[in-house]
């Protein structure tokens, strides 16, 4: 069955927001970015379930072009003129803008105040001078900010991904494609994404093995586990009709992560690590399935 909740897909569900009722299900075009399909480790040194390449940016283009849409991606420029592309950009509808930097959004209550590095994106209603009005898929629809702070969130100066005042808007669809031909076509995508790098998997295991600071285990278990779990559970829902043999394995993926949360949480790290284990040589199994088509 399909997994329904809350969860960190801030991109997806941005973009869903802005197609509007013509929009796929986050879920597929979670699956149709690319981002299930492998796991690295960030400059920053921590783990991310997604491949050594890949950023939501990167996804985002894929998965546009894979479902027939188009839109115009913009950013750069000072403060003073990005506030002013936002507020033209608005007068056409809602905006999808991002990165921002997620530890200065402080309509979160759990918000640090201060950059983090940690990249969101969100859909802006309004703008002016004083306050922007904005939906922010973490759950809070309607939420304003300052709007200071809000251009300090969107310089983005720490996020890997991105550059500074990036928005997108004019969408567009410019050709009619069926979520199963989309899927199709997405699929030498995911086998390149999984020939990248097929060991980070073991090397996350020994690093935890070795013993890993507060910072790495919040980063896993708040963050990195829950979001790579459920991209590898859509990806075997959305996929289970076109490759029967590849979606069994990220089936069996999806639960293998998801179940080192647990024992992460206990500070257990030696059972996270055994079943980080288990799941490595999978990526490698669900490619070779992926390339064969079945």
């Amino acid at each position: 069955m399909s997994f329904l909740g809350s969860g960190p897909y801030c991109y997806v569900n941005s973009l869903a927001m802005v197609l509007g009722d013509d929009s796929p299900p986050p879920s597929v075009i979670e699956v149709l970015t690319g981002s299930p399909f492998g796991m690295h480790f960030g400059a920053n040194g921590l783990p991310y379930f997604d491949p050594v390449g890949w950023d939501p940016d990167l996804g985002l283009d894929a998965a546009l072009d894979l479902l027939g849409w188009a839109g115009e991606r913009t950013s750069g420029g000072s403060a003073g003129e990005a506030l002013e592309r936002l507020r033209a950009a608005n007068r056409g509808g809602p905006v999808m803008v991002g990165p921002v930097d997620i530890g200065l959004l402080t309509h979160q209550p759990w918000s640090v105040g201060v950059a983090t590095g940690t990249d969101h994106w969100l859909v802006v209603l309004e703008a002016d001078d004083d306050t922007v009005v904005l939906h922010d898929p973490d759950g809070f629809p309607y939420a304003t900010l300052p709007t200071a702070q809000f251009l300090a969130a969107w310089r983005a100066d720490a996020v890997e991904c991105g550059g500074p005042y990036a928005l997108r808007t004019g969408f567009r669809r410019v050709r009619e494609v069926p979520l199963t031909t989309a899927l199709r076509e997405s699929i030498p995508h995911a086998v390149r994404w999984l020939g990248a790098d097929s060991t980070a998997v073991g090397r996350l295991a020994d690093v935890i093995e070795k013993g890993i600071d507060d910072k790495f285990r919040d980063h896993l278990v708040y963050f990195a586990v829950r979001l790579g779990a459920r991209r590898l559970a859509d990806a075997a829902y959305w996929l289970a009709d076109i490759v029967p043999g590849a979606a069994a394995i990220l089936q069996r993926q999806a639960q293998l992560l998801g179940a080192i949360q647990f024992p992460l949480v206990r500070r257990d790290d030696r059972a996270a690590a055994d079943g980080l284990r288990r799941l490595a040589p999978t990526y490698e199994q669900v490619g070779a399935a992926l390339a064969g088509g079945r």
